[in-house]
């Protein structure tokens, strides 16, 4: 079975089933409407090879916003823009993935952010060990994670911070020397609670 099926496969058997999803704290997010929400997408890279991998991003320190964080690459759609589009759009700018060489499976359910975007992960399968090169305005490196430790609950780690006077609960995954926590965690989790992988 090819990895594109594979995924498909693994979309497949839970598009029925309602798993617990995570979401940005309800608590702000029950005042505001879709409408009121700035829409986004990330791509969810997976590697073709024997054991598949995720491509992630490490965010510069220089950007005004969520600096160093590791995030999936993605950003806002344009009007009149879908989610897949948006996202293999912003995947070729940071990184210089060339849209025509991801194989898309589908979108994954969306996550709201408590920062106002409602954001659209769009898995799709990828050659392994394509040049990839980093826009130095937006991106430090590029690098992967193996899907399987990623999708694996044992290594999402529950924690939480006081941030503007209010606790904040969130998840993290540690991978080597990388941190990767807050809305892509959380992504990463709503990943591994709907794919079946095996």
């Amino acid at each position: 079975m090819t990895l594109v099926e594979r995924l498909h496969a693994a979309l497949a058997a839970r598009r029925d089933a309602t798993p617990e999803l995570l979401t940005g704290d309800a608590r702000e997010l029950d005042t505001r409407e879709d409408h009121e929400l700035t829409p986004a997408a990330v791509l969810v890279a997976v590697t073709d090879r024997p054991e598949p991998g995720v491509l992630l991003t490490q965010r510069t320190e220089t950007l005004r916003r969520h600096a160093g964080q590791v995030a999936f690459p993605g950003g806002r759609l344009d009007p009149g823009e879908t989610a897949i589009a948006a996202a293999l759009r912003e995947a070729e700018e940071e990184i210089a993935l060339p849209r025509e060489r991801a194989t898309v499976i589908g979108t994954i359910d969306t996550y709201r952010t408590i920062t106002g975007f409602t954001v659209t992960p769009v898995l799709a399968a990828v050659p392994a060990d394509l040049p990839l090169r980093p826009s130095e305005a937006e991106v430090a490196s590029v690098f992967e994670v193996p899907l399987a430790f990623l999708l694996d609950p044992a290594n999402h780690r529950e924690a939480s911070v006081e941030w503007q006077g209010r606790m904040r609960h969130f998840y993290e995954i540690l991978w080597e020397d990388r941190r990767i926590w807050g809305a892509t965690a959380a992504m990463i989790v709503n990943l591994s609670r709907r794919l079946a992988w095996r």
